[in-house]
C-alpha cells in the first residue's frame, strides 16, 4: 500500500510516499481503506521529534491520528462494525497511520460515520472529543 512516511525525526524532516505492507488485522481489529484523513498539531510534534521522550515509534513511520474510510474486513470478534460500514476513528497511540490506504483499528476506536458528513468533514472531528472518559493520551494494556 502507499503511505506518507518519515525516515527520521526533526521540524525540517520532509516526508516522502512509500510502499509499505498491508496492516495486519488483530482479532478485534477492523481493516479500514482511507478516505480522508486530517492533519492535526500531534502529527507535526510527533514529526519534530518532540514526543519521543513519551512515544517511542518505529522508523520509519507512518504518521496521522484522525481518519474516515470504509471498512474492508473485520476480525472475528470484532461485532459492531461490517464490510462496506462508513466510519471514523482516531487509532490508538501505538498503532497511528492515518496518512495511508489502509489501517487497522481496534473496534473499539472506531465509530460509525454520520450520514450528514462527508468522509473530509468526519476525518477533522478529533474523535476521542467526543467520547466521554476517553483521552487519546491514555495508554491500555
Amino acid at each position: 500500500m502507499k503511505a506518507f512516511v518519515i525516515h527520521r525525526y526533526g521540524k525540517n524532516e520532509v516526508g516522502q510516499i512509500a510502499d509499505m505492507p498491508e496492516p495486519a488485522l488483530r482479532d478485534d481489529d477492523v481493516l479500514v481503506q482511507i478516505h480522508a484523513a486530517s492533519v492535526n498539531v500531534l502529527d507535526i510534534r510527533i514529526r519534530s521529534g518532540a514526543l519521543k521522550p513519551i512515544l517511542r515509534y518505529r522508523l520509519p513511520l507512518i504518521l496521522g491520528n484522525d481518519m474516515a474510510g470504509t471498512v474492508v474486513r473485520v476480525g472475528p470478534r470484532v461485532r459492531r462494525f461490517h464490510p462496506g460500514d462508513a466510519v471514523y476513528a482516531r487509532p490508538d497511540q501505538e498503532r497511528i497511520g492515518t496518512f495511508a490506504q489502509f489501517i487497522a483499528v481496534r473496534e473499539d476506536d472506531v465509530a460509525p460515520k454520520p450520514r450528514n458528513l462527508s468522509m473530509a468533514q468526519a476525518a477533522s472531528i478529533p474523535w476521542s472529543a467526543s467520547r466521554p472518559g476517553r483521552h487519546w493520551s491514555r495508554s491500555r494494556s
